[in-house]
């Protein structure tokens, strides 16, 4: 079974995104019963700002494993949330709520100790890696076998860019010898493509409101559970080609 992870939430202005945590947990449950495994999640204060504080990110795991029992949870440790590592890296620290996962940026200032401090703590990490840089610095870390899975991310707006930089990348982790399960995903219009690659290499996907506002038609997507829709499509028909 190919995953399709949810970023529900982040750094987009959308009107449907969700931001507290009773919402995260309604648009959680609805994009699991469309065919969502895993969840990227950010957790909002009251201002309704991004937070990586332990009282914001503990109410909104708690919302969403009510509402999504064992549904693996992933939550954001974005430094541009939090720009200072050694503070991030405190705020991390204090959390009681832990999640199942943490996405780790390879390319951010602090993230090691962030990946350590929460991998003795049980949490499993995931790498993302953004950039050839990042590709680079990945096989040169080592102890590959730490991580959970590598998550491939090309954020670029245009389709044909971003689809040479995910197979840079790849070919970059292959030719490492690097075998951990992979995700992949884009932004925008090219996220669909970017899918459309990934999953025909048997890889995971990723869609979400963090990630597009569009479906891959270029029309304008209204929910999160609309895109959960449209990339569930794509995975299932993935797995009727490969029958």
């Amino acid at each position: 079974m190919v995953d399709l992870q949810l970023a529900l939430n982040g750094d987009t202005t959308h009107p449907a995104m969700p931001r507290t945590a009773q919402e995260i947990a309604r648009d959680a449950a609805a994009c699991v019963a469309a065919g969502a495994t895993l969840l990227h999640l950010h957790a909002f204060d009251d201002d309704g700002t991004e937070s990586l504080a332990a009282g914001p990110v503990g109410r909104m795991l708690r919302a969403v494993r009510a509402a999504c029992p064992g549904i693996p949870l992933n939550v954001t440790t974005f430094a541009a949330i939090v720009p200072d590592p050694r503070e991030r890296l405190s705020l991390v620290s204090s959390w009681t709520e832990l999640p199942d996962l943490v996405a780790a940026n390879q390319g951010e200032a602090g993230i090691d100790e962030v990946s350590e401090l929460l991998a003795r703590r049980g949490v499993g990490i995931e790498a993302c890696v953004l950039s050839t840089s990042d590709a680079e610095r990945f096989v040169r870390k080592g102890g590959h076998d730490r991580f959970a899975r590598l998550v491939v991310e090309p954020l670029l707006d245009d389709v044909d860019d971003a689809l040479a930089l995910d197979a840079e990348m790849e070919a970059m982790i292959a030719a490492a010898d690097i075998t951990l399960p992979q995700l992949h995903h884009g932004i925008g219009a090219a996220s669909w493509q970017v899918s459309r690659r990934a999953l025909g290499r048997g890889h995971a996907i990723r869609t979400g409101l963090e990630d597009t506002s569009v479906l891959e038609d270029g029309s304008a997507a209204t929910s999160n559970l609309q895109l959960a829709v449209a990339a569930t499509a794509l995975v299932s028909g993935t797995d009727r080609a490969g029958r």
